[in-house]
């Protein structure tokens, strides 16, 4: 089987957010969201069980969903993707809030949701979130795809996330 197959799936580059005990924002790098259905509007996202935004999310019942453009900072993904917010902080002091949720500064939209079910695998969370909120920020750029983030950014794929591929 080539396993590099399923990297041509379509994905997009987020930084899903949620709080943490003590008001703590916090948040990670996913490429695995999708949205289910219309109306609801409802969206799935898949965050691995090692993440402590799994751990945020399954205690409040909350997470945003930050879409990264392709001219969004790089630092976003280094910050989000690659340091965990059990040891450091993801947002500045005050981060933006909108529906109760911290949103990146640099996102081009938000999509809020509260978590009405969640299904587990051997290593991931998908949660499922009603959509209780959406704005797009900045329409001047394109959202970052997945390939966008490897084949421009020359971008790898932390051991947590879903389509990593040991090399």
């Amino acid at each position: 089987m080539n396993t590099w197959a399923l990297t041509k799936l379509s994905y997009g580059v987020y930084a899903v957010t949620s709080w943490a005990d003590g008001g703590k924002a916090t948040g990670c790098i996913a490429n695995s969201a999708m949205q289910v259905t219309s109306s609801p509007a409802t969206i799935a996202v898949s965050i691995n069980h090692d993440n402590f935004t799994n751990e945020c999310i399954s205690k409040n019942g909350r997470f945003a969903i930050n879409i990264l453009g392709e001219n969004s900072e790089p630092s976003i993904i280094g910050n989000f993707g690659f340091r965990s917010g059990r040891d450091s902080e993801k947002f500045p002091a005050k981060p933006e809030i909108k529906d109760f949720l911290p949103i990146v500064d640099g996102a081009i939209a938000y999509i809020t949701c509260k978590v009405i079910d969640k299904m587990e695998t051997a290593t991931h969370t998908v949660f499922l979130g009603e959509v209780i909120g959406a704005e797009i920020i900045n329409d001047a750029d394109e959202p970052m795809t997945y390939a966008y983030y490897h084949k421009v950014i020359k971008g790898k794929a932390p051991k947590n996330a879903p389509t990593y591929i040991e090399e």
